[in-house]
């Protein structure tokens, strides 16, 4: 990721929150950026998705810290972008930032790769998140799951996303690579390197260089080793991709979407869901009432939290959507975060509705051939988590103010307060 030194002249740091909702409504829509990460960082972005929706849901940023781009924010055009992979592009990057990670070439993985190798590389994976593997992995995320709810301090004020988000994703991460369990934590702060600001270049390059090195190490005393369902032990065994290690940056890249994907959807649902079921304490009373219902509560909580905000493709050729033309290398963000909040597919759309009927329907997990290999992990880990939190308080009160972390990219969560009250 590049630096960025340039802030929008409109909207910076310093710009309190009721500004921010304010200029959503004064803004001419040419002066619009939801790039801005200082909106969704004050959790400000909502009214300018709710006014694009409405006036332009084909939108043209000229000018931007990431220089032009095109805002898709309707669930249906996001869908028929993300659908089409012969007219948008994954190649140039997932990401709205065009660069390389601090690196002189950049890191290269699946999810930025079109037709045929994106297929190839996705398949030598994908076994790892298969149902029968799945099953088997259950028991073990409910014993962590409840060890760790069972160590938390009850009556006391804690950060739930230190000790539980982030704990059992982390965790989670370690076994699908068989990572070394008490270096685990290492996991969390790679993935958080390859997706948030804040680090100098050199710190980022520094960081992901050792997550590299200890990766190739890992390749490397595995490679005579029989066959395992870890991830690193498919990718050496993968006919297409056994030669992967020879190629740095892309034994990199596809690494860091494997942990970022692994760890910023679920560590990011496990906290929004606590939060957003003390927003709308009727849906917490349903739940209490009605425990068979955190299925369906666990995907409402994912299309709600909306965990990863975008994905970007370029267009490969002149291309009509909502009315507008697209041009050929032109750069195309679908938002997700606007999608899932869009009223013409979901009724109280920025309401959590526990028992929505649509709620698997949400973009979260995008569609087509990149939709999100690892997403029935994701649900089962949010699902077992709060079939075991149901089991053991009575209410997961959130008494504090959320902190947000500082992306366009991730919506996550650093801090969330909260104080744990037991079933009586």
């Amino acid at each position: 990721m590049q630096a960025v030194t340039q802030l929008p002249q409109d909207i910076t740091a310093d710009t309190p929150r009721d500004v921010m909702l304010r200029q959503a409504h004064e803004l001419p829509l040419d002066q619009y950026d939801v790039s801005n990460w200082h909106l969704m960082q004050h959790d400000a972005i909502w009214p300018y998705f709710e006014r694009l929706r409405r006036e332009e849901p084909v939108h043209y940023c000229a000018d931007s810290r990431y220089g032009p781009y095109w805002s898709i924010t309707k669930f249906a055009d996001i869908k028929a972008v993300d659908s089409n992979h012969k007219a948008f592009s994954s190649a140039s990057g997932i990401g709205i930032i065009d660069g390389s990670m601090d690196f002189s070439a950049p890191p290269e993985s699946f999810i930025a790769m079109d037709e045929p190798k994106h297929g190839v590389q996705r398949k030598a994976v994908s076994p790892v998140v298969a149902p029968r593997n799945l099953a088997q992995m259950e028991s073990l995320i409910r014993e962590r799951a409840a060890r760790i709810l069972d160590g938390l301090p009850v009556g006391e004020t804690f950060n739930w996303v230190e000790r539980v988000s982030i704990e059992l994703t982390t965790q989670m991460l370690a076994t699908l690579f068989d990572f070394p369990f008490e270096d685990r934590r290492k996991l969390t702060l790679w993935s958080d390197m390859a997706t948030l600001p804040g680090p100098t270049a050199e710190e980022r390059r520094s960081e992901l260089l050792e997550c590299l090195g200890t990766f190739t190490e890992l390749w490397h005393q595995r490679v005579d080793q029989e066959p395992n369902f870890d991830l690193i032990s498919l990718l050496i065994h993968g006919e297409d991709t056994k030669n992967m290690v020879n190629n740095p940056m892309e034994y990199l890249g596809n690494l860091l979407l494997l942990i970022v994907g692994g760890n910023d959807t679920t560590r990011n649902s496990i906290s929004g869901g606590v939060l957003a079921l003390n927003q709308f304490p009727a849906e917490y009373d349903k739940l209490r009432a009605n425990p068979a219902l955190i299925p369906n509560m666990v995907s409402e909580i994912i299309r709600w939290q909306t965990p990863l905000a975008f994905m970007r493709r370029t267009a490969l050729e002149d291309t009509e959507v909502g009315g507008k033309l697209i041009k050929t290398g032109e750069k195309v963000i679908m938002w997700y975060v606007s999608g899932n909040r869009d009223a013409e597919k979901f009724e109280r759309a920025d309401e959590l509705i526990i028992d929505r009927k649509d709620a698997r329907n949400h973009v979260s997990f995008g569609f087509g051939i990149h939709r999100c290999m690892g997403n029935r992990l994701a649900e089962m880990q949010l699902r077992v988590l709060w079939e075991e939190i149901m089991q053991r308080f009575e209410h997961v009160e959130v008494v504090g103010e959320p902190k947000r972390v500082r992306s366009n990219f991730v919506r996550g969560y650093a801090e969330l307060p909260v104080r744990l009250h037991p079933l009586s």
